[in-house]
């Protein structure tokens, strides 16, 4: 038998990189894009989550490149705990007002006023977004709920689909997954079911900080270091704020502080840093090893499975 050698191939012959081919970031902007224009084609009434945050910044960034220089074809949903940042609320005002985009708010503070939701002993909100969500989803009868979730953030996370099938309660079922080999999508849904879509599933943290970077994206000031009040709590610096925290023991200071996510104040905790723009939190993030909801998530600590938990029950 001949042995087959490699030949090598002629300078001239080897392809060299220019402005046709894609690189990293190329490639997962490419399949967001798909996946904004497949819902668009096969759903009736999508809707985006839109907090302010930067994951659903870059995803409302991806939206609008992938219709343009139409409006994308698409709502916007939020929904407010009462104890979000208002750092991050002027954002999301301000981002709506200059798309001319149609915003729906749900807001967990109305639930409690009439008794349908009571808060919790430890003052976080976080956990009591699902029955407002649930009920905007059913009242505006959307059917695919754009989230900005990553795989990379956390397990329950990392085994769901892009499109993600939730039944007539909004719960979430693994064993309901579907297969999505070559990119192929399936959407379909019962009467009262419907689908979350996850654009960014295959990002990374650092994926979207480097995208921001490159795309030149705006984001909350709280994203970068900045002097804050903060006290500490089971290892987290917590903003000090109306949903009942620092207690008696608890010390307040002034720290130079950035926030990795952003969500309810009771239960986002901030990092020490000095990364005052994009590329120093790109270098910071190289350098870490902790995910961000493991360093700054509170809600997730409460046991193994908290996040696949509140997901079975209707939670983004």
């Amino acid at each position: 038998m001949t042995a087959l050698v490699d030949r090598p191939v002629a300078p001239a012959l080897r392809r060299a990189p220019d402005a046709l081919t894609l690189d990293h970031l190329d490639h997962l902007e490419a399949e967001a894009i798909h996946i904004f224009r497949e819902v668009a084609g096969e759903f009736e009434r999508p809707v985006v989550l839109f907090s302010g945050g930067k994951d659903s910044v870059v995803m409302l960034h991806l939206a609008l490149k992938a219709f343009a220089p139409a409006t994308p074809p698409f709502a916007l949903l939020h929904v407010d705990t009462g104890h979000n940042f208002p750092e991050v609320l002027d954002y999301r005002d301000e981002a709506v007002a200059r798309l001319g985009l149609r915003l729906v708010v749900a807001h967990v503070e109305d639930y409690i006023a009439d008794g349908r939701l009571r808060e919790r002993p430890d003052g976080t909100r976080n956990p009591l977004q699902t029955v407002p969500l649930l009920d905007a989803i059913e009242a505006d009868r959307f059917d695919a709920v754009f989230g900005g979730g990553r795989r990379d953030e956390e397990k329950a996370r990392a085994k769901e689909r892009v499109f993600s099938l939730r039944d007539a309660f909004g719960a979430w079922d693994p064993r309901r997954q579907r297969p999505e080999l070559w990119e192929l999508y399936n959407g379909r849904h019962a009467p009262g079911e419907h689908v979350r879509v996850f654009p960014l599933s295959n990002w990374t943290e650092l994926d979207v900080w480097r995208y921001i970077e490159r795309e030149r994206i705006a984001l909350p000031g709280l994203y970068y270091a900045h002097e804050r009040e903060v006290f500490q709590r089971d290892g987290m610096w917590l903003t000090a704020g109306g949903w009942g925290g620092p207690r008696a023991s608890e010390r307040v200071e002034t720290r130079t502080v950035r926030y990795r996510t952003v969500g309810d104040m009771s239960c986002t905790g901030a990092v020490d840093s000095t990364a005052g723009d994009t590329a120093e939190v790109i270098v910071e993030l190289a350098a870490s090893r902790l995910t961000e909801r493991g360093a700054t998530r509170a809600d997730d600590r409460v046991s193994e499975a908290a996040m696949e938990d509140r997901k079975k029950q209707g939670y983004f």
